[in-house]
């Protein structure tokens, strides 16, 4: 069967997008042979000393790294969005990082702890991330992965032309401004590295068998709800729904993507629910989710539609739109067709946000599209029954 399209992602695999990525690849070389060879030897170039040297690898190296936000900017305007860029993308920015780390180890300009450091983040990321593919699970990145990434290139600009820009004057490298600022600039990245791996860690706890006693209650008592309340029909929560919020004067709203209406329709199909439902947004295209909801636009072109970071906005977005006391949001993959690696139909997040916190599900559902729309509506209004029981008790 073939995989149902998002907007603005296309099958054509030789996009110019994905060509300026394998370049990218391509010139990491180019930039490691710029800076710890003797090329203007071996060409008998004597107008280049080892400054202007330094000075034109640092250029390379901010020449490749800006081409990963042409290419991303191509991808998005030009509609040639592939599953090969998500791939090559970010596997094109970590190669050049390490080759440029491990060329100043090389030349003797950093010593080897921070590369460690940063190679070993990769690593462990990488096999969080395997661990969470093979359960079926995304794990989202957070704006801690980008602010790392664009520390570490910045760091490597200083450490690469420290020395070329103001030499060293005296013994003590302190008195070189940029020795010190180059320092700075990796200790920052360093930090970043170390956070953005505990944000994985924090997102993957679950997966990787860290969890607390009270969180292993909290999810058996999910389990045998869900068992206990098999037979029960939506139209029965949503009455119970209805009953609360109405006794205890709270509102509810709904940002909804692949239920398309259904949650606010089974709410509305209650008597005297006009007290209680503010309204809904159906939001089934990302301009929407955009547009009506605030949803980040790069958060939706880097991580799909369908992930933690986007249901959660919803959230927020349509409670304060609305001006409820509570608002639920899914988003998912109903299916036949629209999978992604890790996120197979079935796949739905759903958020509830209250006024003091946001409550984020990732749900892996069985059976055709109507079951599945049909599950995350259940899943749905047992959140929003869980928040007004918890507020109203």
């Amino acid at each position: 069967m073939p995989t149902e399209l998002k907007p603005g992602e296309t099958e054509k695999l030789w996009t110019i997008s994905n060509i300026i990525t394998l370049v990218r690849i391509c010139l990491v070389p180019v930039f490691v042979i710029a800076l710890i060879t003797p090329w203007p030897d071996w060409f008998s170039i004597e107008s280049v000393s080892s400054t202007t040297k330094s000075l034109i690898a640092a250029l390379i190296f901010i020449l490749i790294s800006c081409t990963d936000w042409l290419d991303g900017y191509l991808a998005r305007t030009r509609g040639e969005v592939t599953n090969f860029g998500k791939f090559m993308d970010p596997l094109a920015d970590k190669i050049l990082v390490c080759a440029a780390l491990l060329a100043l180890v090389e030349l003797k300009v950093l010593p080897s702890w921070p590369v460690l450091i940063i190679l070993a983040r990769e690593f462990i990321v990488s096999g969080i991330r395997m661990v969470a593919a093979d359960k079926g699970v995304v794990i989202a990145a957070s704006w801690y992965g980008k602010a790392k990434t664009v520390a570490q290139i910045i760091a490597i600009v200083l450490f690469i032309v420290k020395d070329s820009i103001l030499p060293a004057t005296s013994g003590n490298p302190l008195d070189n401004p940029l020795y010190v600022l180059s320092w700075l600039a990796m200790i920052v990245a360093l930090a970043l590295t170390i956070i953005s791996m505990m944000d994985y860690f924090a997102k993957a706890r679950h997966l990787l068998g860290f969890t607390t006693s009270k969180e292993k209650a909290a999810m058996q008592h999910e389990c045998e709800k869900a068992k206990s309340g098999a037979d029960e029909s939506n139209e029965d929560i949503a009455r119970r729904i209805i009953e609360i919020a109405s006794k205890n004067g709270k509102t509810v709203g709904c940002a909804e993507s692949l239920t398309g209406g259904l949650i606010a329709g089974t709410l509305t199909a209650i008597p005297g629910s006009s007290q209680v439902v503010r309204g809904g947004i159906v939001s089934y295209v990302n301009e929407i989710k955009h547009r009506e909801l605030g949803v980040d636009e790069t958060l939706l072109e880097t991580e799909g539609a369908v992930c933690e970071g986007v249901a959660r906005q919803m959230a927020e977005g349509v409670r304060k739109n609305l001006g409820t006391d509570i608002a639920v949001a899914v988003t998912g993959i109903a299916g036949p067709g629209g999978e992604e690696p890790g996120k197979p139909v079935g796949t739905v997040w759903a958020a509830l946000s209250t006024q003091n916190a946001c409550k984020t599900t990732c749900f892996h559902f069985d059976g055709n599209r109507k079951e599945v729309r049909n599950a995350t509506v259940r899943e749905a209004l047992r959140m929003i029954e869980d928040a007004l029981s918890t507020h109203s008790a």
